[in-house]
């Protein structure tokens, strides 16, 4: 072992005394990259990441030690609004205060749609999957056509509420859903061959790399060269940053929450319109199931509460049925 390599293992080995009183003022810490986010750090967020990064610490060791450039890629996913942004915020400001170089990246930089046009596409696949359900299960019938243009413009034609008026529209979003789920998280959506390539430059000792950022406006997409002389960490907050199709991520740390809780911090951080419609409900829960089945990888999960949990112990908690 070279004597740079071990001097960065021994620093990760060294005991780590943070706490919250240490933090100090948090509105300068530089957050994630994603052009206009909203990240605002409160005590909940120190505390969770007080609670994470000593545990990372001993993860991160052995991979920084086995890495031939002494660099590893961390994740820090869960569902829309549970922390993401200011939880790794902070674990990059840990890291660049041990010696460790740190860099946050936003995932929310990579789908192939800005965001009002990639909210459109999901809205389009649910509404032609719904309809080719009905047509294929020869509902398709009488007024229902003229009934779901109604719908369709008030934006209610997937509440589940309006069941019991029209029963057949259970059928309708029910492919509905089954077309989005098809598309929510997957390289039909998101551009990880191109993220895949930014983590593999990074672990191969790129000091510049182009990285890609994207506002909610045609025009605002480009891309910017980041210096990443002495970055030891790479730090990904992305919902879908344990995704299967994101190659090279060494250490996945998945903040659990509820569809309903999620609903709450988005409501709170008011990022995008129509926080509370049905649909955004849906696509809400879409992405907990992805994030349930994607749990097993994780190599850290922290619960709403701040609690670390083993799987078994999430799963319990998630899905009891199934624990």
């Amino acid at each position: 072992m070279n004597d740079n390599r071990a001097s960065i293992v021994e620093k990760l080995r060294q005991k780590w005394s943070g706490n919250a009183e240490e933090i100090g003022d948090t509105n300068g810490i530089p957050t994630g990259d994603m052009p206009g986010d909203k990240v605002k750090i409160g005590p909940q967020h120190i505390q969770k990441s007080l609670v994470i990064f000593p545990k990372l610490l001993e993860l991160l060791a052995p991979v920084l030690e086995s890495s031939p450039c002494q660099r590893a890629v961390v994740v820090v996913c869960g569902g829309s609004g549970v922390g993401k942004s200011e939880i790794a915020s902070l674990i990059s400001l840990y890291l660049n205060r041990m010696g460790l170089g740190a860099y946050t990246l936003s995932g929310d930089n990579y789908p192939h749609r800005i965001p009002k046009y990639n909210d459109a596409e999901r809205l389009r696949i649910f509404r032609r999957a719904g309809l080719s359900g009905l047509i294929a299960q020869g509902q398709y019938l009488k007024d229902r056509p003229a009934i779901l243009k109604g719908l369709q413009a008030r934006g209610t034609d997937c509440d589940p509420a309006l069941v019991k008026d029209y029963p057949w529209l259970d059928l309708y979003q029910q492919a509905g859903r089954s077309g989005l789920k098809n598309y929510l998280g997957t390289p039909n959506e998101i551009d990880f061959r191109e993220l895949s390539g930014i983590v593999a430059q990074f672990k191969n000792g790129a000091t510049s790399i182009f990285l890609k950022r994207m506002g909610r406006e045609e025009a605002e997409l480009w891309y910017e060269p980041v210096d990443f002389t002495g970055k030891n960490i790479l730090v990904i907050e992305w919902t879908h940053g344990n995704n299967h199709n994101l190659q090279g991520v060494d250490i996945p740390i998945l903040l659990n929450s509820t569809p309903q809780e999620t609903l709450e911090h988005r409501r709170a951080r008011n990022r995008d319109g129509g926080t509370d419609s049905p649909f955004t409900t849906m696509v809400l829960e879409i992405e907990q199931e992805m994030l349930f089945s994607q749990a097993p990888k994780a190599k850290l999960i922290l619960s709403k509460s701040g609690k670390l949990l083993s799987y078994a112990e999430y799963l319990a908690l998630s899905r009891p049925e199934q624990a």
